[in-house]
């Protein structure tokens, strides 16, 4: 249900090619939260349970499609739970990693579930061409 893909770069310089392929590719990018930043300044609250997994940056991206948007309410508006839709990037390692949940998976059963595939498959094109930039 999640695509998941890593490339040895680093987090920032990956960001900003994955955010620029978005723009690119037809989704306007909504919204940035640099969500590592968000919970280091609870690390104290957190205690030992903070980052337990030793992820150096978290980042994510809200992005939208109007001509999706559009067609799926169309077809069955309770899958506009995925819109808009995010991608989330870890770093560690010098490895950073694009999480997305698969709105084709989502819809599975629904009217709309061929317009959420062919949504993912943009999504993902997109993603790539951001992975792939250099």
């Amino acid at each position: 249900a999640v695509y998941e893909k890593s490339v040895n770069q680093a987090l920032d310089v990956t960001y900003g090619n994955v955010s620029k392929a978005l723009e690119e590719n037809g989704f306007r990018v909504v919204f940035e939260v640099d969500i590592g930043d968000n919970l280091s300044k609870n690390a104290s609250k957190f205690g030992d349970n903070y980052n337990k997994n030793k992820i150096a940056g978290i980042k994510s991206l809200v992005f939208c499609n109007g001509k999706f948007a559009n067609l799926i309410s169309n077809l069955d508006p309770s899958m506009l739970a995925t819109c808009p839709l995010h991608a989330t990037l870890t770093h560690k390692d010098g490895v950073t990693t694009v999480l997305f949940v698969r709105p084709g998976v989502v819809a599975q059963g629904s009217p709309a579930a061929k317009a959420a595939q062919d949504l993912e498959a943009a999504t993902i094109k997109a993603l790539e061409a951001g992975l792939n930039a250099k």
